[in-house]
Formats: structure tokens, sequence, C-alpha cells
């Protein structure tokens, strides 16, 4: 599928990828397609470098990152593409006209690709309407990273060799949790079971009409599940009392082995990063390298990423 110049317009029309939403079942198999043939490419394979050669993919973001902007800079670079990074602080950028002139003013610039995270559900979508290349989601507020979805499936396939029927447990801050609902939507559209375990207090009022089953209580909620994917408790995001402590959440809701025992003896343990070792996962567990799958998706996130920016840039023309 490398290098074939049609391959993309055939599955992915969409010009920009602002959510799994949008995407179809088959949409998210041929993208994970794509990224599973990157995975196995060496990095510095001389047909991948050439084909971004000439466009200008530019990071904007609005909000810190590591992995998720280091991984869009590696991908970039090993398709061959120049790439602009830029951190932009919260405190000088604000929504509305503030955002949209950063958005005319970086357009001037005629980059091919903007890869855009913001701290507002919406603003990216918003920047997409304004912008005349194809904008990338990496993550925006409450709302979704679809990157983060897409690299977490393919380290679930390419383990256990599908999607389809596995029970999956999505455990932790699912209120603030922009991964939680990518991923939400991309698992049961794929065909997965999706259980979400967390207290009351992080559970949003609206959960229930998203197709899946809602604990809060971990044991029952562990029980017999295939993917056991643990989400960073989002301090920042949280304006009152959440939780009683940190202490006390590990308690109830940590994953620990003995938590652990009551999923399926083979079942994978996940995190996106960063983790609170000792908050929401226990070091032991978040190192088993028998079942802990999280350096993996570190991995797998440059290969789908860039397989994002292969599809979107084939749909591009007249744009360098």
């Amino acid at each position: 599928m490398i290098g074939s110049p049609n391959a993309a317009n055939a599955f992915f029309p969409h010009r920009h990828l602002l959510g799994i939403e949008a995407l179809s079942a088959a949409e998210i198999e041929r993208l994970l397609d794509l990224a599973d043939s990157y995975a196995n490419l060496p990095k510095d394979d001389e047909r991948a470098r050439k084909l971004l050669r000439g466009r200008t993919v530019m990071n904007l973001f609005f909000e810190t990152s590591t992995r998720t902007s280091t991984s869009f800079e590696l991908a970039a670079k090993r398709l061959g593409a120049d790439v602009i990074a830029m951190s932009v602080g919260t405190s000088s950028i604000k929504k509305g006209e503030t955002l949209l002139d950063t958005a005319m003013t970086l357009n001037a610039m005629k980059p091919d690709v903007m890869v855009v995270r913001h701290n507002e559900s919406g603003a990216v979508n918003l920047l997409s309407q304004k912008v005349d290349g194809s904008v990338i989601n990496a993550g925006d507020g409450r709302h979704e990273h679809p990157t983060q979805a897409l690299l977490d499936a393919l380290t679930i396939r390419r383990r256990l060799g599908k999607l389809n029927g596995l029970l999956v447990a999505i455990c932790g801050d699912i209120l603030h949790s922009r991964v939680a609902r990518s991923n939400i939507q991309l698992l049961t559209k794929m065909g997965a079971w999706v259980r979400v375990i967390a207290p009351l207090t992080l559970l949003p009022s609206n959960i229930d009409r998203m197709g899946v089953e809602v604990f809060t209580d971990m044991k029952k909620g562990l029980k017999d599940v295939d993917i056991v994917m643990m989400l960073r408790l989002q301090l920042e995001r949280m304006q009152g009392a959440y939780v009683p402590s940190t202490r006390e959440y590990f308690r109830f809701y940590g994953l620990d082995y003995a938590k652990l025992a009551l999923a399926k003896p083979d079942a994978l343990i996940m995190h996106p990063g960063p983790m609170n070792r000792g908050v929401e996962i226990d070091s032991e567990v978040a190192d088993d390298i028998n079942r802990s799958v999280i350096r993996e998706q570190v991995e797998m996130g440059v290969a789908v990423r860039m397989a994002c920016l292969d599809a979107l840039t084939r749909n591009l023309t007249g744009n360098q």
C-alpha cells in the first residue's frame, strides 16, 4: 500500500482528521492496515522518505505535549516532510478572534497539514474551517484524540489479531478524557464490547448513551476482560474535589495485581501516558513485560501518525 497514489483516496475521502466519530469501520480498518505496513518498515526506508517530500507539516500545540508532538514530528520527518514545530502558551491564546487570527496568519505560510492540540473542545474543528490544507486533531479539550485511539487499536490488533469480539475495560477518569471518548467510538465501531469503570464523580452524565457497560466497582468491571485500559487522573482539569485523595483513589481504582487477577489470565494492560505510578497503576503492573503493552503503544504512535499524514496528503492537490 505504501507509495500507491490512489490507495488513500479509495478509503479515506476526508480532508481532515478531527475525530473517530466521522470515520466508518471500513475507513478505520484500512487506516490501521496502512499504519501496520509502516510499523513493519525500517525507520530509514527510502520509499517512505519520498512520500511527503516538498510537503510542509506544521505542529501547532496550544497545550504542552511530549509523546504526541514528538511522535508527529518523527512521523512527518520519516515521510520526508518539512516540519515546523510551534508551542503556543495557553495564556496568550484564547478562543474566538485570537484563534482565528492565528489560523489566518499560519495559513498564509501555506502548510499542507496542521497538527493541532488545543485545550478547548471544538477549537480544532473551528480552525479547520479557516485553513486551506488538512488538519489533524491531536487532542481538543475533553472532546477527541483520534490518533491515540488508532494507535491503541493497532497495538491491540497486532497483539491479538483482532478487535471484533474483545471485551475492553476503560478505567479511571472518564469524565475528563478525550482518549476515552475516541476509544469508545472506535472500539464499538469495530465490534468490541466496552466497559467503563470509574467513581460516579468521574463519569459523564450521558455515558450510558455511548453503548458501553458502566461500572463503579473495579472488581466487578474487570471480570473476564481481554484488555485493561487505564486512564490518567487529570487533576489539572478538575475544579473541586472529584476524589478524596490520590491514595484513596489508588486503593479503589488503581490497577494492581489483585484487581488484575479478575481479568482474563492473558489480559493486556494499556495506558495512554503519561502515567501517575501509584495513583492509577502500580509500577510492577505497568512494567510487566508479559502483560503490559504500554511501550508498544508509544512505538505504534509513530506508525499511525505516518499513516494519517500519508492518507491526508494524498488527497491534497495543488497545495505544495
